[in-house]
């Protein structure tokens, strides 16, 4: 069963997933698609023709804007903003109102089970590797690798996490979680930095 607040304004186009819940005032968009079991906070803003997977948790607040695709086990914070005008203007060189035509919007993918932390702003055409995780307020103009924790302005990685969320240490050749005991075969931090 799907559960939409009363408060919600959900676009009668737009398909939600069974068990897919949507809370307070939250607003989706014509031809949005999400997926099962998705929850969508309060204030949460979800543009036209976004495609959300299964799993996905959108808190309070955060805006996901037109062509970003967000794969199963997506977790967005709190006021997380997935940006998408290349060229942001109001007006034209000659001062009139910029027009759809002129508008040039690019995507973001974020990738199975990646996490976006609070307040962060993802830039277009980045892509939020698996498991990857993107701290708190972060700024992200360029790709994530797969399970790089990236913090700061503009973000840079800082290490490795696990699929719990956990940071991993490096212990010889292998990345081990000291939380869960998992260890992984990652390349050395620096192939992280592009």
């Amino acid at each position: 069963m799907v559960t939409v607040h009363p408060t919600a304004e959900v676009d009668p186009s737009a398909v939600l997933g069974e068990g897919t819940r949507v809370w307070h005032q939250a607003q989706i968009r014509e031809n949005a698609s999400l997926g099962a079991n998705c929850v969508v906070g309060k204030d949460a803003y979800i543009d036209h023709d976004v495609r959300i997977g299964d799993g996905v948790k959108i808190q309070n607040g955060a805006l996901i804007y037109y062509k970003a695709i967000l794969e199963d086990g997506v977790f967005i914070g709190p006021n997380v903003c997935l940006t998408n005008d290349r060229y942001p203007r109001a007006i034209s060189p000659d001062g009139q109102p910029k027009s759809n035509e002129a508008w040039d919007a690019g995507s973001i993918l974020v990738r199975y089970g990646a996490s976006i932390g609070a307040g962060a702003i993802v830039l277009p055409d980045v892509t939020i590797g698996r498991w990857a995780l993107v701290a708190a307020g972060a700024i992200v103009s360029r790709d994530v690798p797969e399970q790089t924790l990236v913090a700061g302005c503009p973000a840079k990685p800082l290490g490795y996490v696990c699929k719990c969320g956990r940071r991993l240490k490096l212990e010889g050749q292998l990345w081990r979680c000291y939380h869960c005991n998992d260890t992984y075969a990652l390349p050395p931090l620096e192939a992280a930095v592009r």
